[in-house]
């Protein structure tokens, strides 16, 4: 079980420099104590998930490009997150507009090769399973 989470969380990539805030729409009109709750399908990067500051993957091209200029010296460049599929597990149990909720042990996956997580869902107040 975790909390569920909801829009205003605070996220981490394993490869990014800077926490990310989730961007949750009210498109289910689903609220969770105030802010719109957050389901498996708001991993849309630019829109739901923003940037980490500075990504270190060498999996992403930019990085690549920008070490080899500088003979091998890991070179960190801005962060643009691609997230091809949803959060996962989330909560089968619970359901918001027929997608299962988001809780806080539920993760996602940059093409990059970066581990997404919630570090803190913006709820203490609403466990889900």
């Amino acid at each position: 079980m975790g909390f569920g989470v909801c829009h205003g969380a605070m996220c981490a990539c394993s490869f990014g420099a800077a926490p990310s805030v989730l961007a949750v729409t009210p498109e289910s009109g689903v609220l969770m104590k105030g802010p719109p709750a957050a389901t498996i399908m708001d991993f849309v990067p630019m829109k739901n998930i923003m940037p980490f500051g500075m990504c270190s993957s060498m999996a992403n091209p930019q990085v690549a490009a920008a070490t080899a200029a500088a003979l091998g010296a890991l070179t960190p460049m801005p962060c643009l997150p691609v997230i091809t599929a949803p959060w996962a597990p989330g909560s089968p149990a619970v359901l918001i507009s027929n997608k299962p909720a988001l809780n806080q042990n539920s993760k996602a996956v940059c093409i990059w090769g970066g581990c997404i997580q919630i570090t803190n869902p913006g709820n203490t107040s609403l466990m889900l399973p």
